[in-house]
């Protein structure tokens, strides 16, 4: 009897084994999903660090975003032009001239540039301290809390003396220091050439106004505006027109002329300039001593 019953309960496994065996290759072949192989294929070419950069979750995202929605192929800011035109032989269609985009820093005013600060003595993070209102005087720069460095992966990015410093050798144009800023003082900038000049202040007042909250603000004197096309003034701040842009033009003279010293060149340094500060010893990152919920929230001071 025990023989028989042990028999029947191995035919039944039998039978439910033959059972889920049909049942899920029939499942695979009805529910299957041609997945095009040009889109593995992308996705090997893409360097993998899923930084969110070109716009997509990851890499493998952005991959299935170039074969089946014809996305740009230069999206990628790590993998660079190389890449671009490795993806390009994939799909069969030609790189168009395109740059790396890096973060410019649109405020140059360190601790003690910055008049009518008060002492601040809450979470150490730019997002909260945006909500204080009064913390200094100026309510577009710098809060220099370290949100972006904190978000930032490559360690391309540090405080020094209160100010956001971006280190180009390092950066690889992910975006996430620029997405974090709560007072949105971080552009993503084509860099056509490894310096480029950029305008390093954010405050739309009056000039009065300006020079009473910080020592190195623009004051809206239009100086750049009458050199260079590329400049155009409007609510008493000048902006670049990164499109019309020529690495082949020096903007040096706009650069000497600004009487503030708002329009600087960003970059690389030179091996002068690394000569210059070889000795130096480089400032620690400052970082948020803890975390609430107003991390996640929003605002634009």
């Amino acid at each position: 009897m025990l023989l028989e019953i042990s028999l029947l309960a191995g035919l039944v496994m039998l039978l439910l084994a033959l059972f889920s065996g049909y049942s899920l290759g029939w499942a695979n072949k009805t529910f299957h999903v041609e997945v095009d192989p040009k889109i593995a294929q992308v996705n090997h070419v893409l360097p993998g660090a899923n930084c969110g950069g070109c716009g997509y979750i990851g890499c493998a995202d952005y991959a299935s975003a170039i074969v089946l929605q014809g996305v740009s192929v230069t999206k990628c800011p790590v993998g660079g032009e190389s890449c671009a035109k490795k993806i390009a032989d994939i799909m069969g269609v030609e790189v168009k001239q395109s740059w790396p985009y890096r973060p410019v820093i649109h405020c140059a005013a360190k601790y003690p540039d910055r008049l009518k600060r008060i002492p601040y003595a809450g979470e150490a993070t730019c997002i909260a301290a945006n909500l204080v209102s009064g913390i200094q005087g100026c309510v577009y720069g710098c809060l220099g809390y370290g949100d972006c460095v904190a978000v930032c992966k490559y360690d391309a990015i540090h405080i020094v003396d209160g100010l956001s410093v971006v280190d180009y050798e390092k950066c690889i144009g992910c975006g996430a220091c620029a997405k974090i800023c709560p007072r949105n003082i971080i552009t993503m900038v084509p860099f056509k050439m490894e310096n480029i000049v950029a305008i390093a202040c954010s405050n739309k007042d009056f000039m009065n106004d300006v020079k009473s909250v910080c020592n190195v603000g623009c004051i809206g004197c239009k100086a750049c505006e009458r050199l260079s096309p590329i400049f155009k003034v409007a609510n008493n701040l000048p902006s670049i027109d990164y499109n019309q842009y020529d690495p082949g033009v020096s903007y040096q003279a706009v650069v000497d002329k600004c009487p503030r010293e708002t329009i600087i060149y960003v970059g690389k340094p030179s091996q002068k300039d690394k000569d210059a500060v070889s000795k130096e010893e480089v400032p620690k990152p400052v970082e948020a001593q803890f975390k609430t919920t107003v991390d996640s929230t929003e605002w634009r001071g």
